[in-house]
């Protein structure tokens, strides 16, 4: 799924190209169908193909960049876009602000809801399925939502980097939870903390929000490997 929001991310491209010939002023709902749209896609023809995830997603990938590149293109206002490759956080509107704390209300009683149908899914379809569990509905409601979340991010972090946010937190996480409680805890705390900092730096040092937010999402993945590696050696259960 690391692979599935890069491409979920420069999917945007198409979506703004879209958003401009339908006459939308603000890109922002185009992406987001269009994210929705790809997140279905993806599922269906993961069941109709034999090829691997990472060769479907290869393939959405590069029709929903080089869609984006030509309409723009073709439209003469590409660089006017260009910001959404790295994005503002600090040009968040209060409306926006409401919408993603809507939008992190429908993931957390989804997650709530549906996080051990989706484990069981992720890990082994098969037996999922024999427990009547709906795997194409649990995997498209994630995909859609994830699509959602990458969509709404985008305009504040980037293009560039968004995939960074999703992906290094739950990394770190990984390198010592030894329960799913304790990954998605972690990973959690990881991300508001590299916010939290990264934020606060940025402002001091006139820097790029979203890039230095990943530079602490970085140290904090060393610092997990370290603290891994070390717990290993003295023999304790890492995590909690």
């Amino acid at each position: 799924m690391a692979f599935f929001t890069d491409v979920l991310g420069h999917s945007a491209l198409a979506g703004i190209a879209i958003g401009i010939l339908c006459g939308f002023r603000d890109p922002t709902w185009p992406m987001i169908m269009m994210a929705v749209v790809l997140a279905v896609l993806v599922n269906v023809f993961k069941g109709l193909t034999r090829a691997s995830m990472d060769t479907v997603l290869g393939v959405f990938l590069a029709f929903m960049v080089a869609l984006g590149i030509v309409i723009l293109s073709r439209q003469g206002g590409f660089v006017k876009y260009t910001k959404y490759l790295v994005g503002d956080i600090l040009a968040v509107s209060p409306l926006e602000i409401v919408w993603l704390g809507f939008i992190f209300l429908v993931v957390f009683v989804y997650w709530y809801w549906a996080a051990n149908a989706l484990i069981l899914t992720s890990i082994n379809s098969s037996l999922a399925r024999s427990r009547r569990i709906r795997t194409f509905l649990v995997e498209t409601g994630f995909t859609i939502l994830l699509a959602v979340v990458v969509m709404m991010s985008i305009r504040l972090v980037g293009i560039l980097i968004i995939n960074s946010l999703l992906v290094l937190p739950a990394a770190a996480s990984r390198n010592f939870s030894r329960s799913m409680r304790a990954y998605t805890v972690w990973a959690v705390a990881f991300s508001v903390a590299s916010g939290i900092m990264g934020l606060i730096v940025s402002y001091y040092w006139g820097t790029a929000s979203g890039a230095t937010i990943v530079l602490f999402s970085v140290g904090f993945y060393l610092v997990s490997v370290w603290a891994g590696r070390l717990t290993s050696r003295l023999g304790k259960p890492p995590g909690c």
